[in-house]
């Protein structure tokens, strides 16, 4: 717990070596107030070191110099729950210190200093034009080690000499103390919970200058096409597309919670509905976390709906009119086709898109269907018919010239000659990643590995991620793994990882990964993601116990995925096999096209985590040209 100050301590360079230690100390444990006896004699040990390099770098600079170079001790991140040791304001730099007490650094050391860096970089105002360098200091060390992945490694001895050689802005721009600490000058990027629960709570979503950059165009051409449709009396399609992690899901909420649609919203026999537009998904864990989460500060339920229960709900009878104008529907080309729905439903039935347009057309003046489309995410059987059933739902409805359809212009194509008309719309397609922290080209990536391409075309993709601070690891070892993601979210006790694997593997539960039905069926999605290891039912994610599967994860995300690798998907002679996928029941619905639905599951995996993917790989004769395979691709071995 921290107080309200934002810091623990803040001064210029002169005044930090004129204090004295003991005073210093004080005023961070009076910041920590729970901070642990190690915690102190942590600060006990460094401060004096840290102090006198800073008297050695007053020596070496300008006269005068030291007063306009800050030091900041366990700054508080805004909207977050780390606190970077120190960090130093230099010269048209900015300098992240991660003190650890240990003579050597582990590769968790590494990755969580380079992650202090990337954020401040893609997220802190002051440091978007600047350089901003990651120094891990292990405490017990003495001179330099080379740099690694980014991060410059020292003993406390060398930082002098390492902060007067590193790199600043050309124009040596002093950033001041105060700017710099303004919580407005910190915006991270939220968590999908994190952004449902702002929703939810203020009705509006903090702004991040970048990721709005990249969403703000889709969400006002929807709102632009929402208000003609009410101008008008018209009706329309909206089909929204991005790579995974772009930001889909919300632009869907936000668009359904924006304060101006109940201006738009038609009398009805019993006034206007209460809810002028609902967000509606077929990702049962999707809504079953959302409600979860939200149940804390509200009626989570009216949140977020799942699809099966809206489609049980105003397909019984035909004069059932839904409250809404605006339907927003998420994943939808995974929209059930018409078999599935029909043996989800035990009744003859119609596809989920077309359903949905025709609870649109009972909709008295006007309605809105905004579809989210995911690229290769269809990871269920009866998800495989594609965006094609739109166009088929739109042609079969009783009077499809009365639709519009807006779709990017890849999508021409598809709905070319139709009845009605099309509108390609450039902005509903969504190109930037911003759940990976703004590093670009994750999607390309895995794309590369689950298609099976050359594995030097996707190592120099993966050499951008990783400079990018994307942490992509690989180890035989699944303690190895569970005790690197332990350690690289040591001290964030928000931070979410977990343990994912395939619902089709065989074998991962002689490796103590449960895989396996009954044991996934018991773990409840709510908990998993949100709960400390210490909850009641210990079966917070955290704990690297309980396994979720592709169906458990699709659509959510954690800061770190560790991916045990299953032999359902396993490189054969330079390709990839399925032959060993535990096969689909008899009597049910059969996949269209089995290795599609094993790259997709193995593409939904490879991009859950936000900050670390580790791919544990188990000690298989048969996966060890996997194992290979990925490495060369540019995945890091845990050392």
């Amino acid at each position: 717990m921290t107080s309200d100050a934002g810091r623990g301590w803040d001064s210029d360079l002169e005044t930090f070596r004129n204090t004295e230690a003991r005073a210093i100390i004080e005023r961070l444990s009076a910041f920590v107030r729970d901070a642990s006896e190690a915690q102190v004699r942590a600060w006990k040990d460094a401060v004096p070191p840290l102090q006198r390099e800073a008297s050695e770098l007053i020596e070496q600079g300008e006269p005068g110099a030291a007063t306009d170079q800050h030091t900041i001790l366990e700054y508080q991140l805004p909207l977050d729950s780390r606190r970077p040791d120190v960090v130093l304001l230099v010269h048209g730099a900015v300098v992240v210190l991660e003190l650890k007490g240990k003579e050597e650094a582990t590769q968790a050391d590494l990755d969580q200093a380079a992650a202090y860096a990337r954020d401040l970089r893609c997220y802190h105002r002051d440091c978007e034009h600047v350089p901003v360098h990651a120094v891990l200091v292990p405490m017990r060390m003495k001179g330099r080690a080379p740099r690694r992945q980014g991060v410059f490694i020292c003993g406390p001895d060398a930082l002098d000499d390492l902060i007067s050689q590193l790199d600043r802005s050309a124009d040596r721009r002093r950033i001041p103390r105060d700017r710099f600490l303004e919580d407005e000058a910190y915006r991270p990027l939220p968590t999908l919970v994190q952004a449902a629960r702002e929703l939810f709570q203020h009705n509006a979503l903090r702004r991040v200058k970048t990721a709005a950059a990249s969403t703000d165009p889709a969400c006002e051409r929807i709102a632009s096409i929402i208000r003609h449709a009410a101008a008008t009396k018209s009706r329309h399609l909206v089909l929204l597309s991005g790579v995974p992690g772009a930001g889909k899901t919300l632009v869907g909420l936000q668009t359904v919670h924006a304060h101006w649609l109940d201006d738009l919203a038609v009398p009805r026999k019993d006034g206007k509905p209460t809810v002028p537009a609902v967000f509606l998904s077929g990702n049962g864990p999707l809504v079953e976390v959302l409600q979860y989460e939200l149940r804390a500060v509200g009626d989570g339920r009216t949140f977020v709906r799942p699809v099966k229960d809206y489609v049980e709900r105003y397909s019984r009878r035909a004069d059932l009119v839904p409250p809404e104008h605006v339907l927003v529907f998420d994943e939808a080309q995974r929209a059930w086709d018409a078999e599935y729905v029909r043996h989800k439903h035990e009744k003859p039935s119609k596809s989920e898109p077309e359903h949905f347009i025709e609870f649109a057309q009972r909709i008295p003046d006007w309605c809105v269907v905004v579809g989210l489309i995911g690229g290769g995410q269809e990871i269920h059987v009866g998800e495989e018919g594609g965006l094609g059933q739109w166009r088929s739902a739109v042609e079969g409805a009783g009077h499809a010239q009365a639709w519009s359809v807006h779709a990017p212009p890849t999508m021409r194509p598809i709905f070319e000659g139709m009845q009605g008309s099309f509108n390609a719309c450039a902005e509903l397609n969504l190109e930037r990643e911003l759940r990976f922290h703004l590093t670009k080209d994750v999607h390309r990536f895995v794309a590369g590995v689950v298609d099976g391409v050359p594995a030097h075309e996707s190592r120099r993709v993966a050499e951008t991620l990783l400079a990018g601070g994307l942490q992509l690891r690989i180890t035989r070892d699944l303690a190895r793994a569970q005790s690197y993601l332990r350690e690289r979210f040591d001290g964030d006790p928000n931070a979410r990882f977990g343990l994912v694997a395939s619902s089709r593997d065989r074998d991962l539960t002689r490796f103590r990964v449960y895989n396996d039905f009954q044991s996934t069926k018991r773990v409840h999605a709510g908990p998993w993601y949100g709960e400390e290891e210490s909850a009641p039912g210990r079966q917070s994610c955290r704990l690297l116990q309980d396994c979720m599967t592709e169906f458990g994860t699709q659509g959510l995300e954690l800061d770190g995925a560790l991916l045990a690798w299953g032999t359902d998907f396993m490189m054969e002679r330079g390709s990839w096999s399925d032959a060993k996928a535990r096969g689909f029941r008899k009597g049910g619905p059969q996949p269209r096209d089995r290795m599609q639905l094993r790259r997709n599951a193995y593409r939904v995996l490879l991009t859950r985590g936000r900050s670390v993917c580790v791919v544990f790989v188990p000690e298989l004769a048969e996966l060890d040209e996997t194992h290979r395979y990925l490495v060369d691709s540019g995945f890091v071995e845990l050392a």
